[in-house]
């Protein structure tokens, strides 16, 4: 997939910086801590100026160097245009950054999406891309996993935790698709989150990747990064979900749900953010919050970005040809 960059983006840098100051009346960059109690008019065109993204993509290290600074403020006197735009931006640097952006769990169908999924609660996808090849290989169509004796499904997936609840939800859901929609699953909302374990977000995993329905995935990584980007202040999955999708197109919706999930594994961790390795830091109000050190902040990257295996064990080629590993096999040395 190509991706342009915005044609602002080419306008960010230091002589960006100087150019608000000037326009503001301010003193140069570094001294614009002084220039905290500006009106707030003129603070939001100085966020404004800040979000264009730096031309350098290849050197992120230095690009993240240079972003120090650029004094990001909480944007709470922002106003609904501008809010959108800054959101969007987010979602069209993210989308240069993961260019190879996927869903992380492995399948072949939509049965396999959907049984991925319920079992990707409170373990990691890796754990499940590890665990489904011995099930999908023993249980391939819902027919056999409806039919299946729930102890031998037990026994499978064990690795991923909580396996007697998940064995009783993946066979549930597989008799109610069977019994309710002739053993296809179904490709519409309503339908999914009637099936046992399947709720708005596993069902917009599905609609998304297996049926080409936008939707956006409110997983804990995603919850996590639109509230510390202040898209939202909103705590309940529904309302956020609500509240970004009203930020963006419906085209943009699954592949936004991606970014957003993958910046949060990647980069953007909940503990130790590595904001100093971080390509939108002009457009975050948490800048600073983890890591500012690029050197130091490299060090935290996750994945490919830090040199390691991706969760799929059969991941697309894009992510592949982009430098990305596939991770082993369950049982594989690591």
């Amino acid at each position: 997939m190509v991706v342009r960059r915005d044609s602002a983006v080419g306008e960010q840098g230091a002589g960006g910086g100087k150019k608000t100051a000037k326009a503001a009346g301010k003193a140069p960059v570094e001294k614009r801590a002084s220039a905290k109690k500006a009106a707030p008019v003129r603070k939001a065109a100085a966020v404004k100026k800040a979000t264009v993204a730096p031309k350098k993509a290849a050197a992120p290290v230095k690009k993240a160097s240079a972003t120090k600074t650029v004094a990001v403020k909480s944007p709470r006197n922002e106003s609904r245009t501008a809010l959108v735009r800054r959101a969007r931006r987010i979602n069209r640097e993210l989308a240069e950054v993961f260019p190879y952006a996927h869903p992380e769990l492995d399948f072949e169908n939509p049965f396999q999406l959907i049984v991925a999924t319920v079992l990707s609660a409170q373990t990691t996808d890796l754990r499940v891309n590890q665990t489904t090849p011995a099930l999908f290989a023993k249980y391939p169509t819902p027919e056999d996993l409806a039919a299946a004796n729930p102890e031998e499904v037990e026994e499978i997936l064990r690795p991923t935790g909580f396996f007697r609840a998940k064995t009783k939800s993946v066979i549930g859901l597989s008799k109610a698709l069977v019994e309710n929609f002739g053993g296809e699953v179904p490709g519409r909302l309503e339908d999914l989150v009637t099936l046992p374990g399947v709720g708005r977000k596993t069902a917009f995993v599905v609609l998304g990747n297996a049926f080409g329905r936008p939707g956006v995935t409110v997983d804990t990584h995603f919850m996590r990064l639109v509230r510390r980007w202040q898209w939202t202040d909103e705590t309940d999955p529904d309302k956020i979900e609500a509240a970004v999708t009203a930020l963006f197109p419906k085209s943009d919706w699954t592949d936004l749900s991606h970014h957003v999930i993958w910046h949060g594994r990647r980069i953007c961790h909940a503990r130790k953010p590595a904001c100093g390795a971080c390509p939108i830091t002009p457009l975050c109000p948490a800048y600073g919050e983890g890591e500012t050190d690029p050197e130091k902040a490299k060090k935290l990257l996750k994945y490919e970005k830090g040199g390691f295996p991706g969760q799929r064990l059969n991941p697309p080629q894009a992510y592949l040809d982009a430098g990305g590993k596939a991770a082993l096999p369950l049982g594989a040395s690591e």
